[in-house]
């Protein structure tokens, strides 16, 4: 009989949060050591793949794959099955995005772990941006503006207070400036989050401006932009052409998905011929030190990223092993013994 068991931990959403999800000090650091080995070639990380329901263009939920193969000392393959829903923003007990990971070892393909990967989703999301924020903001960076005040803009403020060390205030923006009040009370005595329900006084003032909406049109204005501003966009069409196109700095995390992906700026401006891959630089060149970030404080710096599955994976990982170190989870068997081997 073989020693390789089909053992699956099980994780919960309330399971991660206890193995540590909520820990952002820890998950940039992932995220920034994943961007590294993917700059070094450790990482095999294909674009994803969306199911648009009833089609990519005009969905009203979707799903989508994002597998990845991370090397080096962690030795981790596995995917993210990311989804999202339009019938849930009207339901008041249901998360308008809902995500689950799973783990695989390489050597056997037996899965590892499958867990929830919405909250995971949310830290990695802002520390994406945190990492962005590191390279390119710049060092006298005091007043960031927030765009949107859902789940990402909450884990937002944790991320650009942990990367962004000069940081003093926030303006967290949004349409229900009630939802910007709720965080902005949560984050009570520990950080200064201003509500705002005016994103174009709130952008002016910026030093950073991070969208981070469900919006599928350009609603940041270039002329609310500071000239040696750091924008970033989390979602793939929030800003307007012109910001980009006149950044001194052009940065996204990864081409290939954002050149392909129906509905995305960068892939509208590449389809028009206005900019190509060789004017970008990269989040992982960046962690991995082979292009250098902002280079001046007078740079309009502007970095795009919609989110790659090997970050999850990454992080999802650490959670793994934190779970097992803990006990956390139920263990699950995939078979008692395969029927045909």
């Amino acid at each position: 009989m073989s020693e390789y068991k089909p053992e699956i931990l099980f994780l919960k959403q309330e399971d991660v949060v206890k193995a540590g999800v909520l820990d952002m000090k820890t998950v940039l650091a992932i995220t920034e050591k994943t961007f590294k080995m993917i700059g070094e070639g450790q990482v095999i990380n294909p674009p994803k793949t969306m199911l648009g329901m009833p089609n990519n263009e005009n969905w009203k939920s979707y799903c989508m794959s994002m597998p990845s193969y991370i090397g080096g000392d962690v030795d981790i393959a596995g995917f993210k099955w990311a989804s999202e829903s339009v019938f849930n923003m009207s339901q008041p007990d249901m998360p308008y995005g809902v995500d689950v990971v799973m783990l695989s070892d390489p050597k056997t393909v037996y899965p590892k772990a499958i867990m929830d990967g919405t909250i995971i989703t949310a830290m990695r999301t802002s520390a994406a941006a945190g990492v962005a924020a590191k390279y390119l903001a710049s060092k006298n960076s005091k007043t960031a503006c927030l765009v949107g005040a859902g789940v990402i803009g909450r884990t937002m403020v944790m991320a650009m207070m942990e990367a962004v060390p000069s940081l003093e205030t926030i303006y967290l923006c949004d349409l229900d400036i009630a939802k910007a009040q709720g965080i902005a009370k949560e984050y009570e005595g520990k950080y200064n989050v201003i509500p705002c329900a005016n994103t174009e006084e709130a952008a002016k003032k910026a030093d950073i401006i991070v969208t981070e909406t469900t919006s599928r049109k350009p609603f940041l204005k270039a002329e609310w932009v500071k000239s040696n501003a750091t924008v970033i966009q989390m979602s793939a069409y929030e800003i307007e052409d012109e910001i980009l196109l006149k950044a001194d700095k052009k940065a996204l995390d990864n081409w290939a998905q954002l050149s392909h992906g129906a509905g995305a700026l960068i892939h509208k401006l590449s389809e028009e011929g206005k900019i190509t891959e060789e004017m970008f630089v990269t989040l992982p060149q960046l962690a991995a030190h082979q292009k250098p970030g902002r280079e001046s404080e007078d740079e309009l710096c502007v970095c795009c990223t919609y989110g790659i599955g090997s970050v999850d994976v990454a992080v999802a990982n650490q959670i793994y092993e934190n779970a097992l170190e803990k006990g956390i989870g139920q263990k699950l068997m995939l078979w008692d013994n395969p029927l045909w081997v």
